[in-house]
């Protein structure tokens, strides 16, 4: 029997509910088990490296921020990421961007998404047609991850 279409945005919304409440109530067992977290992704992650790969960027100006950081942080919300509230759940800080932060600490974790990040690489996406401004495809951000782990570990079993 399928259900009717004024029944799906109440399922949806229950469903939601149901979810966030399942993960909040965990994190009293979850906090304390990580130490880090490392974030690949868009600009629904981005906390602030497509600013600095654009200066110009708008997310670098009011009113990106003002909700939540009172000042602006170079991500395209007013406020926090998905990221942000899952740091916090986990008792973590939340992530830096790793673009133009090199000296930076980033055992806690650091954040690779970037706005306009692909799954394919510019080369790929190009082969089948379609252009895009910036290549931070998944790729460079795993490559990006890869150049900081010798940071991260002091051996490479570690």
């Amino acid at each position: 029997m399928a259900l009717s279409s004024s029944c799906l945005p109440l399922c949806n919304k229950s469903s939601l509910i149901i979810v966030v409440f399942l993960f909040f109530n965990q994190t009293t067992e979850v906090s304390g088990c990580y130490t880090s977290i490392f974030s690949f992704g868009d600009s629904l992650a981005d906390t602030g490296n497509f600013a600095y790969y654009d200066p110009h960027s708008r997310c670098k100006h009011f009113p990106y921020g003002i909700t939540f950081f009172n000042q602006s942080t170079g991500r395209c919300s007013n406020g926090r990421l998905i990221i942000d509230f899952i740091a916090q759940a986990l008792g973590l800080p939340f992530l830096p961007s790793y673009l133009g932060h090199n000296k930076q600490d980033f055992k806690q974790g650091v954040n690779f998404a970037v706005i306009g990040a692909t799954a394919l690489d510019s080369a790929s996406l190009l082969k089948r047609g379609i252009r895009v401004e910036t290549n931070y495809s998944l790729e460079v951000q795993l490559g990006w991850f890869k150049q900081l782990l010798p940071s991260l570990c002091s051996t490479p079993s570690s």
